[in-house]
């Protein structure tokens, strides 16, 4: 059986700043407080979701012009993931999901004009959408438990 990644945090609307950790940070790394001896972390992904309500009249709009951008999005330099869905219990709901693999290429393409016009896109919402950031982290040396 092998390791699965553990998320250990969650950043809503910072992607800026990388995981607080409890005790000491060195880039990419991170030493947690465990019983007996500290283990290093590494950084696995960083997860972007983005949650829409788009008003129904504007929702094929808005729909159209996601599904334009997520071909380019996807051909970005360290994306490794990009999907764009509905939810099931409401069809006003929209949602992004990308996954990056380091901070510099996610906040590379959080400058990008894609992503501008993709927020440009965003003005057919009913309220404003939700970005949350997730790190995910997978324990360094960790082998098959």
């Amino acid at each position: 059986m092998v390791a699965k990644p553990i998320v250990l945090t969650s950043l809503l609307l910072s992607p800026i700043h990388l995981i607080p950790c409890y005790e000491r940070t060195i880039p990419n790394f991170c030493f947690l407080p465990v019983v007996g001896r500290p283990f290093a972390v590494r950084i696995g992904m960083i997860l972007v979701i983005i949650r829409m309500k788009v008003i129904s009249e504007k929702r094929k709009e808005l729909s159209q012009a996601i599904a334009s951008l997520i071909g380019f999005i996807r051909t970005e330099e360290g994306c490794q993931r990009c999907d764009f869905s509905q939810s099931m219990e409401n069809e006003n709901e929209l949602s992004l999901l990308e996954e990056w693999d380091t901070q510099k290429n996610l906040n590379s393409h959080l400058k990008s004009e894609r992503f501008r016009v993709l927020r440009g896109a965003m003005n057919l919402l009913q309220e404003p959408y939700e970005m949350m950031f997730h790190t995910v982290f997978h324990p360094a040396g960790m082998k098959e438990m």
